[in-house]
């Protein structure tokens, strides 16, 4: 019988695949400050680095909540359409009134879990794959969307557009607000019964059920705190532009950025190895490339390919990184 994934699953997070993807992200900032320097630029200014932070916040919630999902088994492909959905009812709700703030987050919440929870429900009861699942209920929610909105609606009031434009000395708050969420969900990851079940159901379900996890609890609870972690960012992504905006979430390509930001971050897509450290790392090297991109005026054709090769060798050289240690141990 495979052994159940405990202690040293979840420290994965500090293990080779993080260590890499640092590595990586301090090279590409090395290669861009000299690349920018030879075309008469400064690439480490700090105008440059809160950009970075402000543009990697909303990805970087989606992701964390993304990786919840990928460790234990599945993911979520509704998120981006979900961020449009939260960001337009957060808007229309508040309509420009400070006292429209609290209705507009607690209704955001509720739709978040919502959406999570028939996610999870259809994934587990119905037994659909999570990729057709999600796909799902993301086009019911686009469906929504395009009928309800024909362009931005609604009005968020300045109080609560701190949040996306305001700083604490050089840390924007939507990094804060990124990096809340990311701690919390380290911790709920690494020190709770909830995280060593995560683990142990992407690790190996059958065993993980024979050792009286409730596997299907688990994978319903990890799609909720998905859900609402794309709907904290599309609170965020409301307060930046003022409204809502109902293409907000697929222009940004959250659904798929976001499997790409774990996927950089060493967490294997079958479940079970990974962890929110990495994330954070994938996160901030496509941010520090987009970044370097456009210092250097480069095509949004080249920005595709070179981000694609990117990910597709992570994902190669933490593939045959797997398969060599696995090989020793055998």
């Amino acid at each position: 019988m495979t052994a159940l994934p405990g202690r040293g699953a979840r420290l994965s997070a500090l293990t080779d695949p993080t260590r890499v993807v640092f590595l990586a992200l301090a090279g590409v900032i090395l290669i861009g400050w000299v690349l920018v320097a030879m075309a008469g630029g400064q690439f480490l200014t700090l105008e440059n680095i809160v950009g970075v932070q402000q543009r990697s916040a909303a990805l970087g919630i989606v992701a964390v909540g993304q990786t919840l999902a990928i460790l234990a088994g599945s993911l979520d492909l509704s998120v981006a359409y979900l961020i449009s959905l939260t960001s337009l009812v957060a808007a229309e709700i508040m309509a420009g009134q400070d006292a429209g703030v609290v209705p507009a987050v607690a209704a955001v919440a509720g739709i978040s879990a919502l959406v999570g929870l028939v996610n999870g429900l259809v994934i587990t009861k119905l037994r659909v794959h999570a990729f057709i699942a999600t796909l799902g209920v993301a086009l019911i929610i686009k469906g929504i969307v395009d009928h309800l909105y024909d362009g931005p609606a609604g009005r968020v009031p300045e109080s609560f557009q701190h949040l996306g434009y305001d700083r604490i000395g050089p840390v924007p708050v939507s990094a804060l607000l990124w990096a809340a969420v990311a701690l919390a969900a380290w911790f709920l990851l690494s020190r709770t019964r909830y995280g060593y079940r995560v683990y142990a159901v992407g690790g190996d379900p059958d065993v993980a059920r024979l050792s009286g996890i409730r596997t299907d609890r688990v994978v319903i609870v990890t799609h909720v705190l998905c859900s609402l972690c794309a709907g904290i960012a599309g609170l965020l992504l409301a307060s930046r532009l003022g409204a809502g905006a109902p293409t907000v979430g697929t222009d940004g390509g959250y659904d798929l950025e976001s499997i790409a930001a774990v996927v950089l971050g060493g967490t294997a897509l079958a479940g079970g190895r990974g962890g929110v450290a990495g994330t954070v790392g994938g996160v901030l090297l496509l941010a520090v490339l987009d970044s370097l991109f456009n210092q250097l005026e480069v095509n949004s054709f080249v920005k595709d390919v070179v981000r694609g090769v990117v990910i597709v060798a992570a994902v190669a050289v933490y593939a045959r990184r797997t398969g060599m240690l696995g090989r020793r141990r055998a």
